[in-house]
């Protein structure tokens, strides 16, 4: 009889939006599979009816933290090696020497970079970690779960994860099939593919290229085209609701037409509160002249400043602030968890919303699922605070590169130009618009995007037969 236990594992919080929290569990169940949840995570998956066994305070080896820096350092450097590009360096995080600890760790990891900053002694780094997470007790207990356990395959939902390094080598040396998903569209190039497995679930054909590009050592029979669950929620029509619902839940005029401000990290744009107050001054100009606008503010999950309470709080009449339903159910930054039900907040805000504006991000895809426009802020605005950060080093990111057409979105390229563009977007003037970023969409992540869950379960299941 065939063996259809799968462990899905999650070493962090990312997979739980994807897998935990769409119809991936459920299918799976329907398909006759077996599934457990591999949990490092604090959320308890028993709540959602999920079976679990949980990884009780996962530790790595002491030095794999260093390694995997160094190895991202090494891998940036090798692409700009390959590439002669030097847009790799705008990936890197500076070392910091505030105080003895981070300088002592920044020391360490210059010192792995020098002695191996050459496509050979990226292998030497990748083994080394190996080497030393096979020495863990994470290992050595993965080694025992996975005997009494006995699945038929480990697929993990995080590619970049270093605590699920020893538990991929546990199944890998038990003879297991094992897979990794990549979880984000910008994520390869990035040189954070740090879980090396048999199999890799990509979004795309693109992706699968990309892959290939930066991992040539990973050949097309390990690649799987299967698309994302990220998107999976947007065609479920079940959980929309509607005007009246929607509007009395937040307290919304039943008589004004919203757009969404989907607010970033500080780090990827520290000078948001400036663009969401250039909006709100678009917006007060178009009401002045007969339109009947509002704004809803939707921040990033993982931003707890309080950079935006001042236009907030000035603005109340206009703005309605959609936080994010996260849960935060541990102390550490990386406990502040994605919950099922911001899932639903997230596809109403953008049912309700006409259109979007955010500085470069993949809200894009989520709007344009709904056939609606983006508007990417494109102008830079004074800021001491942060002299060196530029629109311009956003925007020349890799992934960026993959838009078949600039006119996949609304470019923004000065405050003064908002209101205008909003209006276009109002009077039905971003059909050509939408038709580009769907042509986007489609070459990012393989359509039709509803199906991305029947696709992995379809390859798990091969997998699980060979």
């Amino acid at each position: 009889m065939q063996n259809k236990k799968v462990f899905i594992l999650l070493p962090d919080g990312v997979g739980l939006r994807n897998f935990a929290f769409t119809n991936f569990h459920q299918l799976g169940i329907d398909n006759g599979f077996e599934i457990t949840f591999w949990n490092a995570t604090l959320f308890d998956l028993t709540k959602l009816g999920i079976k679990e066994i949980k990884i009780v305070n996962p530790k790595t080896h002491p030095i794999t933290d260093f390694l995997k820096n160094a190895q991202i350092q090494i891998e940036l450097s090798q692409n700009i090696k390959k590439s002669k590009d030097r847009v790799y360096d705008s990936y890197r995080f500076p070392f910091s020497y505030k105080g003895i600890k981070n300088a002592l760790k920044s020391l360490v990891v210059q010192w792995f970079i020098f002695w191996n900053n050459s496509a050979s002694g990226l292998k030497k780094v990748r083994k080394k970690i190996a080497e030393n997470e096979r020495k863990t007790k994470l290992y050595f207990d993965s080694l025992a779960t996975l005997q009494a356990e006995n699945p038929a395959m480990v697929f993990c939902t995080n590619q970049r994860i270093t605590s699920a390094v020893a538990c991929i080598l546990a199944a890998q040396d038990l003879g297991i099939p094992t897979a990794t998903f990549i979880f984000s569209w910008d994520n390869l190039p990035k040189g954070t593919k740090i879980v090396e497995t048999d199999y890799y679930f990509v979004w795309s054909e693109h992706m699968k290229k990309e892959l290939q590009y930066y991992y040539p050592n990973v050949v097309e029979n390990q690649i799987i085209v299967a698309g994302t669950p990220q998107f999976i929620t947007h065609f479920d029509k079940t959980i929309v609701e509607s005007k009246e619902t929607f509007y009395k839940e937040h307290d919304l005029d039943l008589n004004k037409k919203y757009i969404c401000f989907s607010g970033d990290d500080v780090t990827t744009s520290p000078n948001d509160p400036k663009y969401l107050s250039d909006v709100v001054a678009a917006v007060k100009h178009l009401n002045a002249n007969g339109n009947q606008l509002g704004i809803l503010f939707r921040r990033c999950p993982v931003d707890f400043s309080n950079r935006f309470e001042s236009v907030l709080n000035e603005n109340k009449d206009l703005i309605t602030s959609l936080n994010p339903k996260w849960e935060q159910i541990g102390e550490g930054w990386n406990t502040i968890l994605p919950t099922k039900e911001d899932l639903v907040l997230q596809m109403n805000t953008i049912f309700h919303s006409e259109l979007v504006v955010n500085l470069g991000s993949s809200m894009v895809f989520d709007f344009v699922a709904f056939n609606k426009p983006c508007c990417f802020i494109n102008y830079d605005v004074p800021n001491a605070q942060f002299p060196d950060w530029s629109v311009k080093k956003i925007y020349n990111f890799i992934h960026f590169r993959s838009m078949p057409s600039k006119e996949s979105v609304f470019w923004i390229n000065s405050p003064n130009e908002i209101a205008q563009i909003i209006e276009r977007t109002l009077n039905n003037d971003a059909n050509a618009i939408v038709a580009n970023a769907q042509q986007w969409f489609e070459k990012i992540n393989q359509h039709p995007p509803q199906l991305a869950s029947e696709r992995i379960w379809s390859a798990i299941g091969k997998i699980c037969k060979k």
